[in-house]
């Protein structure tokens, strides 16, 4: 059997040398029937070397991702409840509550520019992690910062994330989202911490929307934020499965987490399954159901009879049963609370192991009901993201 020919020229023609054991010659006139022979195992053989190094070289680009995607999944489902901002009031409420949720134990603190408070979230955390008389309850290191891009900002990233560090008094984010996945048209970022009005939240009905900005853009200044050191890891929030999928076909670094509403009446099972199978950590806000946000009209989800059952059967309330139930579905919480009591309750309800028949009764409360709908805010635009 001929393992590897070397072409050779003499004057006699094209001679080939055989490389088995015996290295024999084979003379020209067997040319034409063991040259094509032998060119189609070369182009085989090249075949299969090109292709291997091809697989090889995807192989290692998809390991590098998937490493970053697992690094990135252990730090962000470290901390399986985080304590929401959403509309805790900014002087009176945010320092008591960041304070007690610090000593209740929480370690992962979701904020974003349009709460309108992280500059008061950044106060009580300085005063957390330099205490008084050298009574320091954490470090800035035992927490994890989570932060959001305000759509005004999807050209402006960079600078938009340095004033989210100095609201909060930080020099990194451990995790900054995408918000929404539409921009504004851009407003002036002012100079001072805070921001002076709610303008970084309005789309005049949608008139504001810039359909010209691709989040393919507005991915990489994300990505340059990680080169710099400005944030540790991205991620997006409010992402559907097709522009979440479109995202990751051109993502140098995938995102971390999709932060999107999910609680018992919503449970998004589809996009859950779509996230873990890219790598993409499905984090739930709104996981116990906006009591605050929703319309007098709409469901109170903490009222539902088989939550209700559920949780006397467990001795533990109906929130502690929606936390443990998003837990026990291989999502992590954001919950908002300002009172110790509910605080150290969430906390403690990550812990709570939900039977299989009180999964299933839960997986049976799903009606696709949201309680933030972009389509009264945004109109038509709206349908870009949940069409």
């Amino acid at each position: 059997m001929i393992k590897c020919v070397l072409a050779k020229r003499d004057n006699d023609g094209m001679m080939l040398l055989s490389a088995t054991s015996s290295n024999r010659l084979i003379s020209s006139s067997s040319w034409s029937t063991t040259t094509v022979t032998t060119r189609r195992r070369r182009t085989a053989l090249l075949t299969k070397t090109l292709a291997a190094r091809s697989l090889s070289g995807a192989a290692a680009i998809s390991s590098s991702n998937h490493t970053i995607a697992a690094m990135s999944c252990s730090a962000v489902t470290q901390h399986r409840v985080g304590l929401g901002t959403f509309m805790m009031d900014r002087e009176n409420n945010v320092p008591a509550a960041i304070s007690t949720a610090l000593q209740a134990g929480y370690r992962r603190i979701d904020c974003a520019p349009v709460y309108l408070n992280e500059d008061c979230v950044g106060d009580a955390i300085q005063q957390a992690t330099e205490g008084n008389n050298g009574d320091v309850v954490v470090t800035r290191q035992d927490l994890f910062l989570v932060s959001k891009l305000a759509s005004p900002f999807h050209r402006t990233v960079e600078a938009a994330a340095r004033k989210t560090l100095r609201d909060l008094r930080t020099n990194y984010l451990d995790l900054y989202l995408i918000h929404w996945p539409v921009a504004f048209q851009p407003i002036d970022i002012p100079d001072q911490r805070g921001w002076p009005n709610a303008d970084i939240d309005e789309s005049e009905g949608g008139k504001r929307i810039d359909p010209t900005v691709s989040i393919h853009e507005t991915w990489r200044a994300m990505e340059a934020l990680v080169d710099q050191g400005l944030v540790k890891h991205i991620g997006v929030s409010n992402f559907p499965v097709s522009l979440l999928h479109e995202l990751l076909t051109t993502a140098r670094i995938p995102p971390a987490v999709n932060q999107c509403e999910a609680h018992p009446y919503l449970q998004q099972q589809r996009l859950v399954d779509y996230c873990n199978a890219r790598g993409v950590h499905f984090q739930a806000y709104s996981a116990l159901g906006t009591r605050g946000y929703k319309e007098s009209d709409e469901p109170v989800v903490l009222d539902d009879p088989i939550l209700r059952e559920i949780a006397a059967k467990h001795q533990v309330s109906t929130a502690a049963v929606c936390i443990a139930w998003a837990v026990q579905r291989g999502t992590t919480v954001v919950a908002k609370s300002e009172s110790a009591d509910h605080q150290a309750d969430n906390l403690a309800a990550a812990d709570l192991r939900l039977d299989t028949v009180d999964m299933k009764a839960i997986a049976g409360l799903d009606r696709g009901h949201r309680f933030f709908r972009p389509e009264e805010w945004w109109g038509a635009m709206a349908m870009a993201v949940f069409a």
